[in-house]
């Protein structure tokens, strides 16, 4: 297509966007056709396309438009990063349709076969299915996934990996009895925080509708058995000593 160029109306119709919408983009500054035919009408070319390609990829990944157009007019910001992330986040999603996948289809077996369904099985399924989606919002879910892929997956991996040291090493000052105020919990406290941060990016609804899930599922439950109450009230206890 390199040399091409296509009206408005014949971009909306080789892509699947409105003429509204391509409109809209062009009347906020986000994307301006940069070329004129010989009677005035504005022209889609390669690099538009290129900017339309990256508008759309971050759209998806939950960026408001303001915030696109700040990306995209950063040096730093290339097509590769933008398609990169976009990739990441879809791998994401993908792992995470192919685990319930794999729940669903083990019950299919099992319904097919006329054997016993477990109540692990159930549960597991459903929380698979409705765990994020009952206390995120879609937007929220859309931001969290976006943060992963702006993060990248080598640290996440890094992050996910502390965790459990995390809490082995609270749990064993706990088991101990140490004070909460005691400088080596408050230096854990300090830490969980931070971890907690680079899941919610600051991001207060996001916050509360993590705590909410923790309130209302338990801590068993929401970090599904990776700590439990006791834990969860001691660090409590020294995150409330630091104020």
């Amino acid at each position: 297509m390199d040399g091409i160029t296509l009206k408005v109306g014949e971009l909306a119709a080789r892509t699947g966007l409105s003429v509204r919408t391509l409109h809209h983009y062009d009347q906020i500054g986000l994307l301006t056709p940069g070329l004129r035919s010989a009677s005035g009408h504005r022209l889609y070319g390669r690099a538009d396309l290129e900017r339309l390609q990256r508008i759309l990829s971050l759209r998806h990944l939950g960026f408001s438009l303001e915030e696109i157009a700040g990306l995209l007019d950063a040096n730093d910001t290339s097509a590769l990063a933008v398609v990169e992330l976009h990739l990441n986040a879809l791998k994401e999603r993908l792992e995470r349709e192919r685990a319930l996948l794999t729940r669903l289809e083990a019950l299919a077996a099992a319904m097919r076969e006329g054997g016993s369904i477990s109540v692990e099985q159930l549960l597991t399924t459903i929380e698979a299915m409705h765990m994020s989606e009952k206390y995120y919002t879609p937007e929220q879910l859309q931001t969290l996934q976006a943060r992963r892929a702006t993060l990248g997956e080598e640290h996440i991996r890094r992050v996910e990996a502390e965790w459990p040291r995390l809490i082995a090493q609270v749990r064993a000052e706990m088991e101990k009895g140490t004070d909460p105020a005691d400088p080596a919990v408050q230096a854990l406290a300090v830490r969980w925080r931070e971890l907690v941060a680079e899941f919610t990016g600051g991001d207060p609804g996001i916050t509360a509708s993590l705590a909410q899930m923790y309130r209302e599922e338990g801590p068993e439950q929401a970090s599904q058995g990776t700590f439990d109450r006791a834990v969860m009230e001691y660090i409590g206890r020294a995150m409330a000593a630091r104020h």
